[in-house]
């Protein structure tokens, strides 16, 4: 399948289950809420599109490491846009989780289109994080998941009408793609909204930096990958900055992003 005709049958497979579930989730927001979920929506399905053409121009490895530098936009973007001071001890943890990433991820680098196509995505990957820490609420976390799915949806969808559209062409195809909808996609976001009510949007950066030492731990797992000293290395670098985060006064980030709530 085109790259934007897969996005928007993931995002809108998911975004039905979701309204399925609970159909008054997004009719229950206030209004301020479903601006708030719309402009998060559009943020996620713009970066998963530049991110993607960015990965059409350079490696895997690479790509992982550039969409992982929204560790480091998180805390950057949040001093300016909210104002608030970043802890010393969230700045060295940044600093081991992009190290971490490094090892993992890169094998040579170069800066091209296809970089900087997926520098553009960490950004709002980044944005998307803050957004989420500063507007979602236990209550409203469903809700906001829903909206942003089916925004999600309209902006993969526009992105795909240009080449066409195209449906996945056999069973296995399908069974990928609602794997990927309802749990990657449908699951994920509704964890990472609740979650990221109780957490600050740095914590929760260095938290998703774990996302490629979860990978790489499946793909030995499944055989697929023999392990390497890259992966033990950066793997312990990533962890390491997770256990930072967590074993350093609390005080030191309950203070760094306060939720805007309504």
């Amino acid at each position: 399948m085109d790259v934007a005709d897969y996005l928007a049958l993931r995002f809108l497979i998911a975004a039905v289950a979701l309204i399925a579930i609970h159909p008054p989730a997004i009719s229950k927001l206030s209004r301020l809420d479903r601006g708030r979920g719309v402009a998060l929506g559009i943020m996620y399905g713009v970066a998963q599109l530049v991110q993607t053409e960015g990965l059409r121009h350079t490696s895997a490895s690479v790509s992982g490491f550039v969409t992982g530098m929204y560790v480091v936009f998180t805390p950057l973007l949040a001093a300016v846009i909210l104002r608030h001071k970043i802890g010393k001890w969230a700045w060295v943890a940044v600093v081991l989780a992009t190290v971490g990433l490094g090892v993992l991820s890169l094998r040579g680098f170069s800066m091209g289109t296809g970089e900087l196509l997926t520098l553009a995505s960490a950004g709002l990957y980044a944005l998307h994080i803050i957004g989420l820490g500063a507007w979602s609420t236990p209550g409203n976390a469903f809700g906001l998941s829903a909206l942003q799915m089916v925004t999600i949806t309209v902006v993969c969808a526009v992105g795909a009408i240009p080449g066409g559209f195209s449906l996945p062409s056999g069973t296995g195809d399908w069974i990928a793609v609602i794997y990927m909808a309802l749990i990657a996609g449908a699951v994920a976001l509704i964890v990472q909204t609740w979650a990221q009510a109780h957490l600050t949007p740095t914590r929760a950066a260095i938290a998703m930096t774990m996302e490629p030492v979860f990978a790489s731990a499946f793909a030995v797992l499944f055989g697929t990958e023999s392990v390497t000293g890259r992966m033990l290395i950066g793997g312990a670098l990533v962890m390491s900055a997770m256990y930072l985060v967590e074993l350093a006064p609390r005080r030191k980030f309950e203070a760094e992003v306060q939720h805007l709530g309504q």
